[in-house]
């Protein structure tokens, strides 16, 4: 009974103990409802607008990285819209997404992936979005054999020749096909390959200055 005794502006303590109880749940009972009412704004996330942000990658593995990302996104409920790998930029990939913060968290653990390209002295998640300009050139489909003519040295990047070197000597547009022939065989046997599957190493000798000459 002496903490009831103590309780700052009781009326007439010693004679009305039984009041005590209430006047000690009152405040109690307004406590949790003030914080009940507190919570759900300190869990509101920030709103993110559907954006644009790249993610580096090991060279020569950015559609492995590509495909990871987009599985990854589906098992997980990810709001990912697509993603992007343009053949000629190599290093990186695009994914058009709402929240970075989960994107960056959606990438780790996928293989070959070394995680999101942020602005550099920057915390703010907006500063890193890449402008759509950037990427619009590789939105519009190409010809696979486009940018390669007879003469270029190419390495072949798929198939049972990956790695080796080749030169191209025909070119089937209509089918977009390149022959090419292996620069170290010891038989220089024709082989035909898909547009994509090959990378320019070396243009033909004089081929920039073609269009001047007359």
């Amino acid at each position: 009974m002496n903490g009831t005794d103590e309780t700052p502006g009781a009326a007439n303590p010693p004679a009305a103990p039984t009041e005590s109880p209430k006047a000690a749940v009152k405040p109690r009972s307004k406590t949790p409802k003030s914080r009940a009412k507190e919570a759900p704004v300190e869990d509101i996330e920030p709103v993110f607008p559907v954006a644009i942000y790249a993610v580096k990658t090991s060279i020569g593995h950015e559609k492995t990285v590509a495909d990871g990302i987009a599985v990854k996104a589906k098992r997980e409920k990810v709001e990912v819209y697509s993603v992007l790998s343009p053949a000629p930029i190599r290093g990186y990939v695009y994914l058009e997404g709402v929240n970075p913060d989960r994107l960056t968290d959606l990438i780790k653990g996928v293989k070959r992936a070394r995680g999101m390209v942020r602005a550099r002295g920057s915390d703010n998640p907006a500063d890193s979005i890449i402008p759509i300009e950037q990427i619009e050139p590789f939105l519009e489909p190409k010809p696979l054999v486009s940018g390669i003519v007879e003469g270029n040295i190419v390495e072949i990047t798929q198939g049972p020749f990956k790695g080796e070197k080749a030169r191209v000597t025909q070119i089937d547009e209509s089918k977009e096909e390149i022959t090419v022939e292996l620069i170290e065989a010891m038989i220089s046997i024709p082989i035909t390959v898909r547009g994509d599957a090959v990378r320019v190493l070396e243009k033909e000798e004089g081929e920039e200055g073609a269009g001047n000459t007359g």
